[in-house]
């Protein structure tokens, strides 16, 4: 890190995502002329190191699902650069992508449309084992059993379909085969959001002892600060297609920089040591396709001045550790 500007560095991390962008195209009507685009991830840098949890937090359509996808070369950037475990991944392709991927994986958000369900729940699990060659037969059906087992699903629910579990079950046979290839990097987007809150607790338990036991990294998505701090090391709040803070996630829950997670905070009054005053923020969100200029959260800031309408705002290091996108934090 130089200049107080938030630059992550590559040496000793798992993931590090360096000024990313990523824009899709918006449906035009015949009379309409202008290139129109959604600007989804707007210059966003981050870092997950080796074995923890960074959890990406924002309200919907922040673009932090898109990021995520990014993270492990789902989506293709418009620019920017993307490494993984010291090689640069962005433009990667063939073999070396494919190679690059069983250390990659991800656990989906909706427990029931991520499934085949025409594929029974052994095959799903070892699908990653038969496409890289690691095993097939008996084999893969011992390890998908033993792997379910671990998860905490019956061995002889290899044998059936996904139809014949509940939410929570299915997000279990999600998480096997997430694991199976013993990724380094896990990449959870919103994998509780569908759960019932006491279902949710048990999953969140198991993706932490997962982690501890195989010493992998999350990538955690979320937009509930309460799952975000349960399990997370580190946390990075998005707004807009931009980082607006980012920090250790015990200093950015107990004293919170930026504005707008102050008041993402504030709306949480469970929490504890959030702003015990409510923060009811003004106006509405700003649209992708045209953000405004400056600060992109100036319209709905309760500290925006003259400044933030002209000037947009780096992530800079306000204190050791913590960086914010605010002329004011």
């Amino acid at each position: 890190m130089t200049g107080g500007i938030y630059r992550p560095e590559t040496d000793g991390t798992l993931l590090a995502m360096v000024n990313v962008y990523k824009t899709f195209p918006v449906r035009k009507s015949f009379f309409s002329r202008e290139d129109l685009r959604v600007r989804a991830v707007d210059g966003v840098s981050l870092t997950v190191p080796p074995g923890k949890t960074l959890g990406l937090v924002g309200e919907s359509g922040c673009g932090k699902t898109t990021l995520a996808r990014l993270a492990i070369r789902l989506l293709d950037p418009d620019s920017g650069s993307i490494r993984f475990d010291g090689n640069d991944i962005t433009r990667m392709e063939g073999e070396a992508l494919r190679t690059t991927r069983r250390q990659m994986q991800i656990v989906f958000q909706d427990p029931y449309s991520s499934l085949n369900p025409r594929m029974k729940v052994r095959d799903i699990v070892g699908e990653g084992w038969l496409v890289h060659g690691l095993a097939r037969g008996k084999e893969l059906r011992d390890r998908a059993e033993r792997l379910l087992v671990r998860v905490g699903m019956p061995a002889e629910a290899g044998g059936k379909y996904p139809h014949e579990f509940s939410g929570g079950q299915r997000q279990r046979i999600g998480i096997a085969r997430a694991i199976a290839l013993s990724p380094k990097l896990v990449v959870a987007d919103e994998p509780v959001s569908a759960l019932d809150v006491s279902v949710q607790a048990q999953i969140l338990n198991l993706l932490k002892d997962i982690q501890e036991e195989y010493a992998m990294a999350y990538l955690f998505v979320s937009h509930d600060l309460r799952v975000i701090r349960h399990v997370s090391d580190a946390v990075a709040v998005m707004y807009l297609g931009k980082v607006m803070e980012t920090g250790p996630a015990p200093d950015l829950f107990r004293e919170p920089l930026h504005p707008y997670t102050r008041s993402l905070l504030s709306a949480v009054p469970m929490l504890g040591d959030a702003p015990a005053e409510r923060i009811v923020l003004s106006g509405e969100i700003p649209s992708p396709i045209a953000p405004p200029p400056g600060c992109r959260f100036h319209t709905r800031c309760f500290m925006a001045k003259q400044e933030c309408a002209e000037v947009c705002p780096l992530l800079r290091e306000v204190a050791p550790g913590r960086y914010a996108a605010c002329h004011f934090a």
